[in-house]
């Protein structure tokens, strides 16, 4: 079926940048369900469209060049995940569009004035949910009653992320749970925190969102099961690397979502007259086998509400 997406034959294909926070590989679970949702909506990879990629490999300090190339190449959209990405991107341009995906908090770290209102030249979707903070307090309470004392992994370089370690340390406040806070910004940061971790002993580890950590997920979880250490974590990712359990938006929904901001720019849609909007579902994963390895016991009342399970 012929779409208004499709280009008549000999037109110019639109190109598009998508900047990744990690790498091909490891983010091919996003990268797929936005090309789907870009193909449902009519656009054909080298006829229509050409998406030009650029990884920033874990590295921040990467991204002001990797974005040079793109604007360089005068893309008609940029499209990126994380608050730090977008920030970059923000910084560099006041006229190429950028569609954001999965951003905690644009409101509260600057990038757009209001979610019904972005303005400027940006829009997208944002992960923002400010209770998931406790609620995954709350699950690991649930699944061992006595934990008191856990540890938290967050990114000292987002400003997203300072809210959310207070935010957690309000949550465990509330529920009567010492917190061992360990920012870090890099691969070396995260030496120093497992090194930290070994010595203070806390009961569980939780990560927070940020794409440092699910470039190194084989690696930090890798760690939590040598310390046998459960967690509530918030990515998925994270817990198909061998983690205990997820819980948060879900970031492929979003990716796909973002198809839909893509083409209406191209159409002729002004960015920031396209409100953002928040997530629409949210995953509750499962690891049944990290579980057992860990000599742990899922509570039914869990286990109902979860949207997978890995045996």
């Amino acid at each position: 079926m012929q779409v208004s997406a499709q280009s008549e034959q000999g037109a110019k294909p639109h190109r598009i940048g998508f900047l990744g926070n990690s790498t091909a590989a490891l983010e091919a679970n996003l990268v797929g369900p936005f090309r789907e949702g870009l193909r449902e909506l009519g656009y054909v990879e080298g006829r229509n469209l050409l998406i030009e990629y650029r990884w920033a490999e874990g590295n921040y300090e990467s991204l002001p060049a990797l974005i040079g190339e793109l604007l360089a190449m005068k893309v008609e959209v940029i499209v990126t995940a994380g608050t730090p990405a977008t920030l970059a991107v923000k910084k560099a341009t006041t006229t190429t569009p950028l569609v954001m995906i999965a951003v905690g908090d644009p409101v509260g770290t600057g990038i757009i004035p209001s979610l019904s209102h972005p303005g400027g030249n940006i829009t997208g979707l944002t992960s923002i949910s400010p209770e998931l903070d406790g609620k995954r307090l709350e699950l690991l309470r649930e699944i061992i009653p006595g934990i008191s004392h856990v540890a938290l992994l967050w990114n000292s370089e987002s400003p997203l992320q300072f809210i959310g370690e207070r935010r957690t340390q309000a949550a465990a406040e509330a529920l009567g749970m010492k917190v061992l806070s360990l920012g870090v910004r890099d691969k070396a940061g995260l030496d120093k925190a497992f090194a930290d971790i070994l010595r203070e002993r806390p009961q569980a580890l939780l990560v927070l969102a940020d794409r440092l950590f699910l470039h190194h997920r084989e690696r930090i979880m890798e760690f939590a099961a040598r310390a046998r250490l459960p967690g509530v974590h918030a990515y998925r990712e994270l817990v198909e690397a061998g983690g205990l359990v997820s819980f948060g938006p879900s970031y492929e929904g979003m990716h796909r979502r973002a198809a839909f901001f893509v083409d209406r720019i191209l159409k002729g849609a002004s960015p920031g007259e396209l409100p953002a909007e928040r997530p629409a579902t949210f995953e509750l994963v499962v690891n049944l086998k990290a579980a057992k390895g860990l000599g742990l016991t899922i509570p039914p009342s869990v286990l109902l509400r979860a949207t997978k399970v890995i045996q």
